[in-house]
């Protein structure tokens, strides 16, 4: 039963079938098998969706797709730029901090690539950056929303890891800021190097005018998290608040959307949110198989086998993490192995809040790793960009994160120091 639970997605992942029906196909094929009666399929999947933290995710979603076409991204990008025009490179950078700012709101990095990209791609080309860099530069920057709060990635973990997701959103903050500082550290250089030195220019009567325009958008973050930290509602009830939020401001500030529209972001959040959601009820059955088949206690027995310290068994759970999440989307990624990893991760006494950071930002570089990352298909999709082009674009953004992976895995801090400020 664990050789086919192993060898099996691999197979059919090759096959070309979506990862949710190689899921189901696996763990279908282990039950006829197993001799396991067939209710506990139905217990699973129902016990897998039974999770109030799991509410939070199509509110997220429905709010980011909002956002990103109610005219809320557009005033955010146009923000940032009036900020940092000027700076060497600054269309590049005010990529990386509108993703930065976009993932704040909406939890969903493909979603993140869409918004941005379609904003932010015609400006970049017309600036001489070319598609390769211009593009990749999308496909990484999006990945951010997958470490940054709302991350839906981190809301799944602290629901199968049993960890608060406000600590988890606290703790994301200070690593997506730095994933966005060396991201930004190194198209500044790239833009010296190849004499691309201003993009635009600003004024501070451009910043106070795109201020004063885009007040509304800006104030989406500080409501939901001042609200989550205030202690006036919990993250699930913030996605709710932000939902309410961008329809009245994309609706009746902004005028951007009719009542038609946004009857069409609904349609379109809920095919999203359908998927996300077959994943996490395709992997909960997976999981199960996995759990009773005592796969966890193999692993934890093998790793305590090789008497690794907790360095070096990070560095191992770390090229896991980044080999499954090049195939995996994060969703999956989390829920086949947090409950393999889990228990070594306390036996060595690792901070399980720090170690969610950890496999967030694994699963961020995933995103955009070749050859399946998700974030270097919808880039392909939605501007035309061959996958080869990609897959040559994206080496330095992996090379600079894997940078920060190393320094957000071994300085905890990074993780926990709003956390411990604020307790």
């Amino acid at each position: 039963m664990t050789a086919t639970l192993l060898i099996m997605p691999f197979a059919l992942l090759f096959a070309g079938l979506p990862i949710y029906v190689i899921l189901l196909l696996t763990a279908l094929t282990v039950l006829a098998f197993s001799g396991v009666t067939s209710e506990i399929i139905q217990t699973t999947i129902f016990g897998s969706l039974d999770s109030f933290p799991l509410l939070a995710i199509p509110f997220f979603v429905l709010a980011g797709e909002i956002m990103g076409r109610g005219g809320i991204a557009k005033r955010l990008v146009a923000w940032v730029v009036s900020i940092i025009g000027g700076v060497p490179g600054c269309l590049a950078l005010t990529t990386i901090a509108s993703s930065e700012l976009f993932g704040a709101m909406s939890g969903s990095a493909v979603g993140c690539v869409a918004a941005v990209g379609r904003l932010l791609l015609p400006a970049l080309r017309q600036g001489g950056y070319g598609d390769r860099f211009s593009v990749s530069l999308i496909a990484s920057s999006g990945a951010i929303a997958v470490i940054i709060p709302p991350s839906i990635p981190l809301i799944i973990y602290g629901a199968v890891a049993q960890q608060p997701i406000t600590k988890l959103f606290l703790a994301g903050v200070l690593p997506a800021i730095l994933v966005g500082l060396l991201d930004g550290a190194y198209v500044v250089w790239r833009a010296k190097r190849e004499g691309i030195l201003t993009d635009t220019h600003t004024s501070w009567r451009h910043a106070l005018t795109a201020t004063k325009e885009g007040f509304w958008a800006l104030c989406t973050p500080a409501l939901v998290f001042g609200g989550i930290y205030g202690g006036i509602f919990t993250p699930t009830e913030a996605a709710g608040v932000a939902v309410v939020y961008a329809t009245i401001v994309s609706r009746y500030v902004y005028h951007d959307v009719t009542w038609r529209d946004l009857w069409v972001i609904a349609s379109d959040s809920a095919m999203l949110v359908g998927q996300i959601m077959i994943i996490v009820v395709a992997a909960g059955v997976y999981s199960w198989f996995l759990t009773t088949s005592g796969l966890p206690q193999m692993v934890v027995s093998t790793i305590q086998s090789w008497h690794l310290g907790r360095n070096e068994t990070l560095v191992v759970f770390n090229l896991l993490l980044l080999v499954v999440g090049s195939f995996l989307e994060p969703p999956a990624a989390i829920l086949i192995l947090t409950p393999l990893f889990m228990p070594v991760v306390t036996a060595l006494g690792v901070n399980p809040i720090h170690f969610g950071i950890i496999v967030a930002v694994n699963l961020s570089l995933g995103m955009y790793m070749p050859p399946f990352g998700l974030n270097l298909f919808a880039s392909h999709s939605l501007f035309g960009v061959k996958l080869g082009t990609l897959y040559r674009g994206v080496i330095p953004f992996l090379g600079i994160n894997m940078i920060a992976l190393i320094m957000i895995t071994y300085i905890p801090w990074i993780s926990l120091a709003l956390i411990r400020l604020t307790n």
